[in-house]
């Protein structure tokens, strides 16, 4: 982005100079003044399904700013960004705010593509937080270097989905925690921990870090021998391996991972074995038709309401950021225009309607406010287990190199089925000489 600026502010000079030199009134610039006559003209990215409520957002922007021309660029969140990162932000194609989901900040940061927003302003302008659930919460987690380059859209985590009648089946009381090494079989929980996305709930629960940003570098607690882990960390390990080895027993696909979805899919309909499920609030739909034509049969639940050698399971504080297009940033008029119209997206005046055209929950609404709503009783639930699952989880790694994780971890962990290893001590030793290696790079 600085390179951006730097190349904008020289032909910024370029031309007023040749300004000075051609004219003794030099007081009126256009796109200086948002409040001024002269037409600011922005466009704003969105899905198909949000264009409706993008429109009601953006009238209410250009009744505050008579002088804005606010069009909509109708295009898919991730085709916008795919056309972003092969060119760049001159591209006309790139809207001036457009959403993103967390874990492309590093990229996006990387390519100067975002502006940098006053993210404690429009907090304080939509309101809902407190003097520092803002920073604290999904806002902070979206500063690269001090500077803010989102503000929060939406807010994305774990939950606990449970097939209530198979629950009962089992003689499982679902009206307290559960806990997972008390589960006699493998396909009684489904939660397909060979993926880092959903393994950190259950690593999360003993602050196991994979990979963690310090002052003199990178570190992980994967790389610590067997003797020198604490703990709650090699009890988390034990359950792992114990769920590993009650699938192998099993003969499940759970370590497949290409075939654990297929099964899982079908382990949690009405009927069969699996009572619990870890998935994210976008599954919801599917999960219902799952348990057949009793809706009441599946319940939604915080993610902690599942417990590992007694610790609560606890996901990443994720989501969805709406940020500003770095070429904007020379011109105040844009600037503040395109910030007040992210804080008008994410009123929380109108938090139930944004979440019917979107799906996506605001961090700082209330959950009374979703509760008192005409939406559907599932969606209340989700919301209210979304809600309460992000308030208890850490944020989100957002650093780029967090990227080598993904296959480090996975590949460690599918390692077991062919190495069959024969306690929880020899499946870490997998684990950890891959994150050796791994950590070898930094």
């Amino acid at each position: 982005m600085k390179k951006f600026l730097s190349l904008l502010l020289v032909a910024i000079m370029v031309v007023s100079m040749v300004a000075c030199s051609s004219t003794k009134d030099n007081s009126a610039t256009s796109g200086s003044d948002a409040s001024g006559e002269e037409k600011v003209s922005l466009t704003v990215q969105a899905e198909k399904e949000w264009v409706g409520y993008y429109n009601k957002a953006i009238e209410r922007v250009v009744a505050k700013h008579p002088n804005a021309e606010i069009t909509v660029k109708e295009v898919p969140s991730f085709d916008h960004l795919e056309t972003l990162d092969s060119t760049d932000v001159s591209n006309e194609d790139i809207a001036d705010v457009f959403a993103f989901p967390a874990d492309r900040l590093a990229g996006l940061s990387q390519k100067e593509a975002l502006a940098f927003i006053d993210g404690k302003a429009i907090a304080e302008q939509v309101g809902g937080y407190d003097a520092d659930s803002y920073e604290n919460g999904f806002g902070g987690n979206l500063r690269v270097d001090g500077n803010y380059l989102g503000f929060p859209m939406n807010i994305e985590t774990l939950i606990l989905f449970v097939n209530k009648a198979n629950a009962e089946s089992q003689g499982i009381d679902i009206s307290v925690p559960n806990e997972f090494t008390s589960f006699e079989q493998g396909d009684t929980m489904l939660i397909p921990v060979f993926n880092a996305w959903f393994a950190v709930a259950m690593t999360n629960a003993a602050d196991i870090e994979f990979l963690q940003k310090t002052d003199s570098g990178f570190m992980s607690d994967l790389t610590v021998d067997w003797a020198d882990l604490p703990e709650n960390k090699k009890k988390v390990f034990t359950a792992l391996y114990d769920y590993w080895k009650k699938n192998d027993e099993l003969g499940t696909t759970m370590w497949d991972k290409d075939a654990a979805w297929g099964f899982m899919d079908s382990a949690f309909a009405s009927g069969q074995q699996a009572a619990f499920r870890i998935e994210g609030p976008w599954s919801t739909g599917a999960l219902t038709k799952a348990v057949g034509d009793n809706a009441d049969d599946l319940v939604i639940a915080p993610i902690g309401n599942i417990t590992v050698a007694g610790m609560p399971l606890k996901h990443w504080q994720g989501g969805w950021a709406l940020g500003i297009n770095a070429r904007d940033e020379a011109d105040p008029a844009k600037m503040e225009i395109a910030q007040d119209l992210i804080a008008e997206l994410v009123n929380p005046q109108y938090a139930v309607d944004f979440f019917k055209a979107t799906g996506k929950i605001l961090e700082n609404v209330d959950v009374s406010v979703y509760e008192k709503s005409d939406l559907s009783d599932v969606d209340k639930k989700v919301i209210a287990a979304t809600l309460a699952s992000f308030k208890d989880a850490p944020a989100r790694p957002l650093f780029a190199e967090w990227g080598a994780v993904w296959d480090t971890w996975q590949n460690a962990i599918l390692s077991w089925t062919s190495v069959k290893p024969a306690s929880a001590e020899e499946a870490y030793k997998q684990v950890q000489a891959s994150f050796k290696a791994m950590m070898a790079n930094y």
